[in-house]
């Protein structure tokens, strides 16, 4: 796959005065959202989560955002197809989301904003410590005491205490979720768990019927939560937002605030330390695009 990063020197943020069409320019780069530069097979796939650092799979929900489907496309704004099976790019990055976790080359699970997110192992650690904040498995029971924790999570993560990794469905038969009707109920539950990183999904299975197994984030990913622990909240914060803002080209702070569900002051305090090593601009305009924006001027 052709180096993104050469294209992106002939195009920097610091070398033009800059508006919504040229900030989208660099963001084809970036992004990969070019022909030249989309993702083919599972190496470029893995080298493109590690030089994002994160990627939402299918959608960006309106964000800002990699996107692994759109990297595989190599186009803006492709169009969803009719018929997803057949189609060439839908099953090409259906098939690399389930290889890259399954070989433990990346993380997956309902991350950012509680939808399908890839990260990288290299930047992984950081959300282990804005999430965690050192907390291990042992103290979900301290979440469920301070009422962070939903009942049916409980069940949960008391099973797979117990015995793990664990498939779908006999996790539904040991928690008491196994009836139909508790379908939604068992999920908003799972749902909960990626996002507050106690469990991972690491395979998912398709004989004899399709479904998930389930496991302990420190279970299967022992060396990035470790990392994580040693890190600090600020330290965590600032390699995220640093990763968000190189290949994001520019963001606000409300945007950062919501899309990694931190507070305003940890996130200018990370700003500050970007802006010490004179990585960003600050209160940059751009044309076409209301407010003011932190702008990445690094290397």
């Amino acid at each position: 796959m052709p180096s993104a990063a050469a294209d992106r020197r002939t195009a920097h943020p610091s070398r033009f005065p800059l508006t919504r069409p040229t900030l989208e320019a660099l963001r084809d780069v970036t992004f990969h959202r070019l022909p030249h530069l989309r993702v083919r097979n599972e190496r470029d796939a893995l080298r493109f989560v590690r030089q994002v650092g994160y990627s939402f799979t299918f959608s960006t929900f309106g964000l800002s955002a990699p996107c692994l489907w759109v990297a595989v496309s190599g186009r803006r704004h492709p169009r969803w197809p009719k018929h997803t099976h057949h189609d060439p790019a839908v099953g090409l990055t259906w098939e690399l989301k389930d290889i890259l976790p399954a070989k433990r080359l990346v993380y997956y699970g309902k991350l950012l904003k509680g939808r399908p997110t890839l990260v990288s192992l290299e930047l992984f650690p950081g959300f282990v410590a804005l999430i965690r904040e050192g907390r291990r498995s042992g103290d979900y029971l301290a979440d469920y005491r301070d009422g962070r924790l939903s009942r049916t999570a409980l069940r949960i993560m008391d099973a797979l205490m117990e015995e793990s990794p664990e498939d779908t469905p006999r996790l539904r038969r040991r928690t008491g979720c196994e009836a139909s009707e508790r379908t939604r109920e068992f999920e908003r539950a799972m749902g909960e768990l990626q996002r507050k990183l106690w469990v991972v999904k690491t395979e998912e299975i398709y004989e004899p019927s399709f479904c998930y197994r389930w496991d302990l984030l420190e279970n299967w990913l022992p060396e990035q939560v470790t990392k994580g622990d040693a890190l600090s909240r600020g330290e965590a914060l600032v390699q995220v937002v640093r990763a968000h803002l190189t290949h994001g080209i520019a963001s606000q702070e409300r945007i950062m605030t919501r899309l990694f569900d931190v507070s305003l002051p940890e996130v200018e305090r990370a700003l500050d330390v970007l802006a010490a090593e004179g990585l960003i601009t600050r209160g940059v305009p751009i044309r076409g695009l209301p407010g003011r924006w932190v702008v990445w001027s690094g290397g």
